[in-house]
């Protein structure tokens, strides 16, 4: 355990984080076997130990935005001598750590009364956009608004919603465009409060997959979807929305993004919260709508979800005491885990938050960027 102790210390020199130091960014560990299990076991480990109560730390968007911004991750592969060493301290160490752990409560099977507390009024489980606004609910409706002004729909347009979760954009844009507008789900709670939400409108939420669309719609939309398909059906997804698309009309695509190309995601956010999600690389999106698109924008805006994230955290805390009783305080502690390292992951800009306006054949004279 000494000998785990001192890698972990090692690790966090040039950090500016010291276990069981003084500021709200310090890791306070509670339980001695926290250094060999993190080491054995990873980002996966190091999340599940936080779960059950190993260890905490005041201001775990601090703690993350630091390790991530020393590249801590990068730091590791890069050294030989430190993996040997890691390697050495597995085989000095077999089977001390304790069996399976307990798998978690999945991220879809939680219910609505969370993220009706946790969310803006219209339950828009995606990025907000900060600019000019002062608070969440303003920042998700001039986000959807600014989906709404860079595929320049007009009234009576329709519109494809790929991944429409509880409807925020489809309503929103039924409510204040006229639009017809169509989402697709595969939750069918989703579904059922969407329409409830939205039946004054113009606004159908159909609960089914995206592969099986077979119409055009005058503008495609896909809004914190596209990380939850998989690099294998990258290419499939764009030629969905491709086929689906009117050829004078638009497709924006609005993703969290990572800086580099991978085929897998961070283990505890895979087990925990977003089974087979993986993020996109520039790259990646690029190979898969070649020969279907024309890139008109990109617009990054990631820092936007830092905010977002602590918005949404401070919702759910603060309203902790009214719905615990449906959810364990491992519960709790998973979604703090959770929301709070991807914030510290975006403000390190480690991830990204991209819009990205596409079009078949390029808009004639040029498209006009919209902020």
């Amino acid at each position: 355990m000494k000998n785990a102790k001192k890698i972990i210390d090692s690790l966090l020199t040039g950090t500016g984080i010291t276990i069981n130091g003084s500021n709200v960014y310090d890791p306070q560990v509670h339980n001695d076997k926290f250094y060999s299990r993190v080491l054995r076991g990873g980002s996966l480990a190091l999340g599940e130990s936080y779960m059950d109560g190993w260890w905490d730390c005041e201001k775990l968007d601090q703690f993350f935005h630091k390790v991530l911004k020393a590249n801590l991750d990068e730091r590791i592969k890069k050294n030989l001598d430190l993996m040997l060493r890691i390697a050495w301290n597995f085989v000095l160490n077999p089977g001390r750590e304790s069996k399976a752990f307990e798998v978690g409560e999945k991220h879809y099977d939680i219910g609505n009364a969370l993220y009706r507390q946790m969310l803006d009024k219209r339950l828009t489980y995606t990025c907000g956009y900060w600019k000019d606004v002062q608070d969440l609910d303003e920042a998700e409706e001039a986000k959807l608004d600014l989906v709404c002004r860079k595929i320049g729909l007009n009234t009576g347009q329709s519109i494809l919603d790929i991944g429409s979760g509880w409807g925020s954009f489809i309503g929103y844009a039924a409510e204040k465009y006229d639009a017809h507008t169509v989402g697709y789900t595969i939750s069918r709670e989703q579904k059922e409060l969407a329409d409830e939400m939205y039946k004054k409108y113009s606004a159908e939420t159909r609960l089914q997959d995206y592969r099986n669309i077979n119409e055009k719609f005058d503008h495609v939309v896909s809004i914190g979807m596209f990380e939850h398909v998989g690099y294998k059906n990258h290419r499939t997804f764009m030629k969905v929305a491709s086929k689906s698309l009117k050829d004078d009309g638009l497709f924006l695509l609005h993703t969290i993004a990572g800086n580099k190309s991978v085929k897998a995601t961070d283990s505890w956010i895979n087990k925990h919260i977003f089974p087979n999600s993986m993020l996109p690389s520039m790259t990646q999106i690029g190979k898969a709508i070649e020969g279907l698109f024309v890139i008109e924008d990109v617009h990054n805006f990631g820092p936007d979800y830092d905010k977002t994230l602590m918005a949404w955290f401070a919702n759910f805390d603060k309203s902790w005491s009214a719905i615990k009783e449906n959810y364990s305080e491992r519960f709790y502690r998973m979604w703090k885990y959770y929301l709070l390292s991807c914030a510290g992951s975006f403000r390190a800009r480690r991830i990204q938050l991209w819009q990205i306006v596409l079009s078949k054949h390029g808009v004639a004279n040029g498209y006009k960027s919209v902020r």
